[in-house]
């Protein structure tokens, strides 16, 4: 049996319909799985979204530092209290919920390392008690955050505006830069910031883009997607550098 000293990464899933038939699938994007492997250095692990079944405290036993995931879906209204979703056939995942919900309040307890993208901050928000905004594009004076409807990936994917970083603190120091652009793909947004949480930077129309934790360890979330271009681009990989950092550390 061959030992190795390399930790795994959880990468949280979405239930998502695929085929002819639309079975439900659990799944994560590639670009993730690629970051954890040329950047974080570590074995990257797909966690289910199996709902109230799924054995959280088992996963936390082996996981060295997680990773929640942006998605299509949203976090579901029941969670933080909100109205029912606008539109009404705005899509949730609530399966998904019932574990990232657990996995972060387990993860911060236990300083295992957690990088939350975009959805993910919102889970982290919500984890914590905090609320969110259905669709930022419906608030007065913000700015629309949502995916640009480009068939073209780099078009899609690429910077859509700039957010202001809070200068000496941690996402600054990671990244190098009091401003920074970054690409944009979610309609949710945070409302009420969550207690033990602390805004990293903001969009030009205010919207939390990113938060950290005043928790011990590592606790990032960005609201942007790094892993989309953290090849070519100097920031994103530093993001996943500094994850990697403290996975080896903790």
């Amino acid at each position: 049996m061959v030992l190795t000293s390399q930790k795994l990464i959880g990468i949280s899933c979405c239930q998502k319909s695929f085929g002819t038939f639309g079975m439900i699938n659990h799944a994560a994007s590639d670009t993730y799985v690629r970051a954890v492997d040329r950047v974080v250095g570590a074995v990257p692990i797909l966690i289910p979204a199996n709902g109230v079944s799924a054995d959280v405290d088992t996963l936390l036993n082996h996981l060295g530092g997680l990773i929640l995931t942006g998605s299509r879906s949203n976090v579901a209204a029941i969670f933080y209290g909100g109205p029912p979703q606008q539109p009404e056939d705005a899509p949730e995942d609530p399966e998904r919920d019932h574990v990232t919900l657990r996995l972060v309040r387990g993860a911060i307890e236990r300083r295992i390392p957690v990088l939350a993208i975009c959805r993910g901050l919102q889970e982290l928000n919500v984890a914590l008690g905090g609320t969110l905004h259905q669709r930022l594009q419906d608030n007065p004076g913000c700015i629309d955050h949502s995916t640009p409807m480009q068939p073209h990936g780099a078009v899609r994917t690429g910077k859509a505006h700039f957010v202001t970083i809070r200068p000496g603190g941690t996402l600054s120091t990671i990244v190098q830069s009091e401003r920074l652009a970054v690409n944009s793909l979610h309609n949710q947004g945070i409302d009420i910031l969550a207690r033990g949480l602390l805004v990293e930077a903001r969009a030009i129309d205010g919207t939390i883009e990113a938060i950290t934790g005043t928790h011990p360890g590592y606790l990032l979330g960005v609201q942007w997607h790094p892993e989309y271009d953290f090849d070519c681009d100097a920031a994103s990989r530093r993001i996943f550098e500094s994850f990697g950092t403290a996975v080896r550390s903790a």
